[in-house]
């Protein structure tokens, strides 16, 4: 057997099997056994929270409603803001897992062919060491834009208006319309609404560079000349 072609093809499929499982499964866990999974409120970061309380300056009625109502002292807002900004991520993850919005939208930027360029640094094993990365939604294909990098980039509102009805912002947008999300209008999002908007907004937000823009890259012609400046240099 192992004289014949079959059998050494056989030997060295084997070999290679082993080796990719020892290379993509066992050594990756050795390397960061050390980082402790973080739980959601120990990601929530002040760029998600600015994000989170903006839900609550632009819908307020829904907020209170859906969220609650935060105490006045100062110190116990802070708390009470960080606890449900992290519930709100768990729910907002469950909805975007649940709605297949994973299907046509990674949350991985790779490697390869100037990805950084469009979403942002190529992902980290650390940004993954997380509740909310469990099961991790790499994704297989981009129907849409992938979102590792979205948080910050667009406003609340656009957010809404998006979810509620995205061909509105995006022509021709094969993305389904949202409607439960809301109560009648996109101004009224309800928990499930909320939710998902806080999640999204997360999402990046740990990012030095956050908010992360596509690279820019400034035209060569120069930008027109007001009249008035134009008789001042002369």
């Amino acid at each position: 057997m192992f004289e014949s072609k079959s059998g050494v093809f056989f030997i060295a499929g084997l070999f290679f099997f082993v080796f990719a499982f020892l290379s993509n499964a066992l050594v990756p866990i050795l390397m960061y056994q050390h980082l402790p999974e973080q739980t959601a409120l120990e990601v929530v970061n002040a760029n998600a929270r600015y994000q989170f309380e903006d839900l609550a300056q632009r819908y307020p009625e829904q907020f209170k409603q859906h969220i609650g109502t935060p105490p006045e002292d100062l110190q116990e807002a802070d708390k009470w803001y960080d606890e449900q900004c992290a519930e709100m991520l768990k729910l907002g993850r469950d909805i975007y897992v649940g709605e297949g919005c994973w299907h046509c939208h990674s949350q991985f930027v790779r490697p390869v062919s100037n990805e950084e360029e469009r979403w942002g640094p190529v992902s980290r094993s650390e940004e993954y060491q997380n509740e909310l990365q469990r099961p991790v939604l790499f994704g297989t294909r981009r129907v849409g834009p992938d979102l590792c990098r979205e948080g910050g980039r667009r406003s609340n509102d656009w957010h809404a208006v998006h979810f509620f009805k995205p061909e509105s912002l995006s022509q021709g947008s094969p993305m389904p319309e949202y409607p439960w999300f809301f109560d009648g209008t996109p101004d009224k999002p309800n928990a499930r609404g909320l939710a998902i908007m806080t999640y999204i907004q997360w999402l990046g937000s740990w990012q030095q560079s956050y908010p992360y823009y596509e690279a820019y890259v400034p035209s060569a012609l120069q930008a027109p000349v007001a009249a008035d400046e134009t008789d001042a240099a002369e």
